[in-house]
Order: C-alpha cells, then structure tokens, then sequence
C-alpha cells in the first residue's frame, strides 16, 4: 500500500522533498479543466519527479455530452505531451459537478449519459486512463464495472468501499504546513 497526494494549482509552495520523506511515493496532478483552463501541469510533475515520486495526472471535466469528453480528452493529451515526461500512473478524468457548473447548463444526470461521456474520454485520450469520483458518483451514476478501467474512489473516512486502484481518503491531510487529498494505492 503506498501513500500519495493529489495536487492542482490550489496547491501553492508544496515541499516536494518535503512530502517524499513524510512518506508520499505519488503524486496525481492536475493537467487542467475542460477546454480552455492548464494548470502548470509540466513544473509540478517534474518538481514531483525529482522528489522521487511516481507520477499521474487528472483533468477536471466540464464536458456535457461524449463528444466534448472526446474534445477534453484530446486537450488533455496535449498538456502531457507539452510537458514531455512520462507518466508511471494513469491519468484519471474527474467527471464531478464540484463547482455546479453541470447543474448550471442543464446536465443530464443518469447513469447512462455519465458513464457515455467517461468512455468517450477513456476511448479518445490514447494513455492508461480511469476514471475518478465520489463514492456517490460511482454508485449513483457511473457504471464503472462496465468501463474496465482503473477506479479512483473519493470516500472520505475510514473504509474504501469501491477497492479500486486508488482510494482518496481524506481532503485533510496535513504535511509540512500544507493541506493535501490524501490517497492510498491499494
């Protein structure tokens, strides 16, 4: 079982060196959101890299429809290739509605429509890709059996009830000053 971080551009002046001698071995960062929004994807993953960290990264969906996933997914790609390294963890689409966005633009929540927008991003992305969530989300409307990919369960508290390849157990890890989500590798 390995620990790890999840980092975005939230996350300002993170010690790097710091994290990896409090027992962090990985680090999921942020490629960006969408179709318009980059964090500084490739300087976080080297600065992780050189820490002695394996790496993998996450884009924040917006999409509404499969093929703006398959748009998001391509956007995604791009970001990782500008960066130029090679990633040993998958890169994860993080098909939420955190910042209501979705709910906002007349999203249609149901199982079906969900699950189609992460396979489309999964199918068009071209790299090991999974998918992340809440625990609500991936029992309520994704049908994430039926995508065969690695699973990120957001669950916050003592138990991983999905057991998938990652397990996002607390946005309150506290490390060297900062505030991390904490995720466990199973």
């Amino acid at each position: 079982m390995m620990k790890g971080v999840d980092v975005s551009w939230y996350n300002k002046n993170v010690d790097w060196a710091g994290l990896r001698s409090a027992g962090i071995e990985f680090a999921i960062v942020r490629t960006g959101a969408g179709l318009s929004i980059r964090d500084d994807f490739a300087s976080t993953v080297g600065a992780a890299k050189k820490a002695g960290m394996l790496v993998g990264a996450y884009h924040y969906s917006y999409a509404l429809t499969p093929s703006r996933a398959a748009q998001e997914a391509v956007y995604c790609r791009r970001i990782i290739d500008d960066a130029g390294f090679m990633l040993e963890l998958p890169v994860f689409f993080d098909m939420e509605d955190a910042d209501g966005y979705k709910e906002r633009h007349g999203f249609r929540f149901n199982r079906r429509n969900v699950t189609a927008i992460c396979k489309a991003f999964l199918d068009t992305i071209g790299l090991n890709a999974g998918v992340y969530a809440s625990y609500s989300w991936l029992t309520d409307w994704i049908d994430w059996q039926s995508l065969g990919c690695p699973i990120w369960n957001a669950q916050w508290g003592p138990r991983d009830d999905i057991k998938g390849y990652l397990w996002q157990f607390t946005d309150n890890l506290h490390i060297g000053g900062c505030v991390f989500d904490g995720n466990i590798m199973h």
